[in-house]
């Protein structure tokens, strides 16, 4: 089964937390994966994530979205190539979700 492997994480190293950076700071705050198949979301990124770690298997394409809105993924929104690792920051405590669908 494909996967998309998401981390979560709060801040970036040797930086404030209002500043933007390349490298996040370890450990994460979440670590999970999600099917890539039929459209589907994450659990809501936790309050303190500003920065997510995607990594798929497969060719897909992701959508995210507060969770209130229950963004659905479909073909045409950004492709992620197999094996391709991507990294995004989203609005801290907005309970963001990613959704993930296979692509080709």
């Amino acid at each position: 089964m494909a996967t998309l492997y998401v981390t979560e994480y709060p801040t970036i190293v040797g930086m404030p937390a209002t500043a933007n950076g390349q490298v996040p700071l370890e450990p994460p705050l979440a670590d999970y994966t999600v099917p890539i198949g039929a459209a589907q979301a994450s659990p809501a990124f936790q309050p303190l994530t500003r920065m997510v770690r995607l990594h798929c298997d497969a060719v897909c394409s992701v959508l995210f979205g507060p969770s209130v809105n229950n963004p659905t993924a479909t073909t045409s929104n950004q492709r992620m190539a197999a094996n391709q690792t991507e990294y995004h920051g989203v609005p801290e405590g907005r309970a963001f979700v990613v959704s993930v669908i296979a692509n080709t």
